[in-house]
């Protein structure tokens, strides 16, 4: 299912969602995630550098890092994301050339929806676990519990307004396996 997918989000219950602006940076970011005992690391494509940044932290880290590229939102993105090497893709939201180019990608894959109508789609695929996003926009914790019963079989990553003050009330709800958040890097 979505490429192994349940397997990277079981094993980080916190992933840092991080938008790198100069490749200076990729050692301070490492050293900070390790040092919180922190694995896993999405790394967005918002700059410039973000592809290069996205390399170089592939080759340093790769073998201790579970390493995803963000902000997918083409099929150009996935077949980039797959030469460079990465663990895991995650898009905000899914049509359905994505959704196609994500699965043929061979890579994990967890696919962005905030709406029922979005859920309802990509469970139609058979696949189970949706980035969330943005979630303080579209109700938080109040839309997951209720995402919950109307999708019982669903979990869900949510990203966006996550913080240091929240996120442990998200990982409470039972659909909920992970949560990603900017301020893990701050």
């Amino acid at each position: 299912m979505q490429n192994g997918i349940e397997k990277i989000l079981s094993k980080h219950k916190l992933i840092p969602v991080v938008t790198i602006n100069s490749l200076e940076e990729v050692d301070t970011i490492a050293q900070k995630l390790q040092a919180n005992n922190i694995s896993c690391i999405e790394i967005t494509l918002r700059t410039d550098v973000a592809w290069e940044a996205i390399q170089s932290f592939k080759e340093k880290y790769g073998d201790t890092f579970d390493v995803g590229v963000g902000t997918i939102v083409n099929k150009e993105n996935i077949d980039k994301a797959v030469a460079t090497g990465v663990d895991f893709l995650v898009s905000p939201g899914c049509t359905k050339q994505l959704a196609k180019r994500m699965k043929r990608s061979g890579v994990s894959f967890l696919p962005g929806a905030s709406t029922p109508s979005e859920i309802i789609r990509l469970k139609e695929h058979g696949w189970k676990y949706l980035k969330f996003f943005p979630a303080n926009l579209f109700g938080g914790i109040s839309a997951l519990k209720t995402y919950g019963s109307l999708f019982p079989d669903m979990k869900f990553c949510p990203t966006g307004g996550i913080s240091e003050d929240n996120y442990e009330d998200y990982l409470e709800l039972s659909n909920v396996v992970c949560v990603g958040g900017s301020w893990l890097t701050k």
